[in-house]
């Protein structure tokens, strides 16, 4: 048996035929740019979310830049930042020319630790970047309240956190804006790049509207800086097709998630915490003798995959910014951290076969 990390044909089955007559409609439709399926996309996710404003753009990184661009962060800025989490977080804020504060981890749930944040802040702190790592929620009622408490922005990275929920509101719709992505593999996924922010403040909402479209509502009419950021027609048709299943793509992945905690008893691993406010983009263990296991299960026929080896820290683009000691945790889980297949799709003697591998390593030990 062979179980791929992940199988797009599988995940897609399902919609595959109302996908193929969303596209086929837009190509005959000659409307490809901000038309009316982006509209109806916009309109649909902001919806699930209960958010009150939603605006397709290119991709999750563009996301997140947009709205420090609305926010005015600029060179004289500081942002804090996970240290643990992939490099599309900090990207943006290098891009604008401000300062990276990264924070680091909470070891149990690997989010960013709330705990460590407030010794982060100084007067020039303008945004605080929380990214739902996986997909499980950060706690934002306490970062919301540390937010308040100091009038800095809360930005939420929720491209890992299509809908989670943490304390009956979803993630996405806590801080101020928030920055989803679609790219394929993620729990509402396009076929191609793409990505949405989000927002309940009218006024954030006009400027990421122009920033999104060259800083324009008019055609070469540029009210201020902008990109060139739009959702195309064809991944709005194929999202907003998606999302009337995400729902149930989720309970998938939390029924393969909580099997995998049930079963897993290999003592050589440490499984997370089942929670049910956790989405499941990815389903994280943490071994010691990595290689050793990553070779175990390819040998068992079970792809896995790492998220992420390589901290942005010790990244080539980052190597003369910080010093590698400085976020020891952060290391540490870079060095354990490897993921198991999950996604919808995976039969039953998949999922078991994935367990009955991870209990045989080492098990003769």
């Amino acid at each position: 048996m062979r179980i791929r990390f992940f199988d797009f044909s599988k995940e897609n089955k399902s919609y595959l035929e109302a996908v193929l007559t969303s596209v086929v409609d837009t190509i005959k439709s000659g409307q490809y740019i901000l038309g009316p399926k982006v509209k109806q996309f916009e309109a649909a996710f902001a919806e699930y979310l209960g958010a009150k404003y939603c605006l397709g753009v290119g991709n999750g990184l563009d996301a997140i830049k947009i709205i420090l661009l609305a926010l005015g962060v600029d060179e004289n800025s500081e942002v804090i930042v996970p240290a643990h989490t992939f490099i599309a977080s900090w990207l943006p804020v290098t891009d604008l020319g401000a300062t990276l504060v990264p924070v680091e981890p909470d070891e149990q749930s690997m989010n960013i630790d709330i705990n460590l944040i407030e010794a982060a802040i100084t007067e020039n702190t303008k945004a605080i970047i929380p990214v739902h790592l996986y997909g499980k929620p950060v706690a934002m009622n306490r970062l919301k309240a540390l937010g308040l408490k100091h009038g800095i922005p809360i930005v939420e990275d929720a491209a890992q956190a299509h809908g989670a929920v943490y304390q009956d509101k979803h993630c996405g719709t806590w801080g101020v804006a928030a920055a989803f992505s679609f790219y394929p593999t993620k729990n509402l996924g396009a076929c191609g790049d793409a990505g949405a922010v989000i927002t309940n403040d009218s006024e954030l909402y006009k400027k990421m509207k122009l920033i999104r479209n060259y800083g324009s509502n008019n055609k070469y009419n540029h009210e201020c800086f902008g990109l060139n950021s739009r959702l195309d027609e064809i991944q709005a048709g194929i999202l907003f097709e998606k999302i009337k299943h995400l729902d149930a793509l989720i309970t998938q992945r939390k029924e393969i998630a909580e099997y995998y905690g049930k079963n897993i008893n290999s003592t050589w691993l440490t499984t997370p915490i089942f929670d049910n406010s956790h989405v499941w983009h990815q389903y994280v263990l943490r071994v010691k003798e990595r290689n050793a296991f990553i070779e175990h299960m390819e040998n068992c026929g079970v792809e896995t995959m790492i998220h992420y080896p390589i901290p942005p820290h010790q990244s080539g683009a980052y190597k003369n910014n910080f010093a590698t000691s400085e976020f020891p945790i952060t290391n540490r889980l870079c060095d354990e951290v490897v993921s198991l297949p999950i996604y919808p799709g995976l039969s039953a003697t998949e999922v078991a076969h994935v367990v009955d591998s991870c209990n045989q390593y080492k098990a003769a030990c």
